[in-house]
């Protein structure tokens, strides 16, 4: 099975440890789940995963390279532009964040399974992914499941 992890999944995997519980939480549980990544998945990126790890503090920029060495690359398509244009027209996706539609975009154009997302707010919520997935669909592809590492985590 194959999961897409857009580049949240790396910065909760490699920043400071915050104080606020709720990310906190959410770090602990996104490093255990990254732990079990490779034996229950592959991991699978695209150019715009790399190109957002290599932003920021070079120290944090380095690990979040160094933690997706290895994973395959999925290539950003015409293809997959389309569908991520489509996703925010019909407002499956803010359109304030075209980089969360390529991202669901290329999962759903490269068959990917799951997209492990922290993102309650315009993605892994019931009315959002409801809407995603009707807006995939009817453009004719299958949707990944799109899930947080602790739903992915089976635990």
């Amino acid at each position: 099975m194959t999961i897409h992890l857009p580049l949240f999944r790396c910065t909760h995997y490699t920043g400071f440890s915050s104080r606020d519980i709720v990310i906190a939480g959410h770090q602990a549980s996104t490093k255990d789940f990254w732990e079990k990544l490779n034996k229950q998945f592959e991991p699978v990126i695209s150019s715009l995963v790399i190109l957002e790890a290599s932003q920021g503090a070079k120290e944090k920029a380095d690990m979040r390279e160094n933690a997706i060495q290895g994973f395959r690359i999925i290539d950003i398509t015409g293809e997959a532009e389309q569908l991520a244009d489509l996703l925010i027209i019909k407002k499956g996706v803010p359109e304030k964040f075209p980089e969360d539609a390529l991202h669901i975009a290329l999962a759903s154009v490269e068959k990917i399974n799951f997209i492990a997302t922290w993102n309650f707010i315009h993605i892994n919520n019931p009315f959002m992914k409801d809407k995603i997935k009707k807006i995939i669909e009817d453009a004719g592809y299958n949707c990944p499941v799109l899930a947080s590492p602790e739903e992915l985590l089976g635990e």
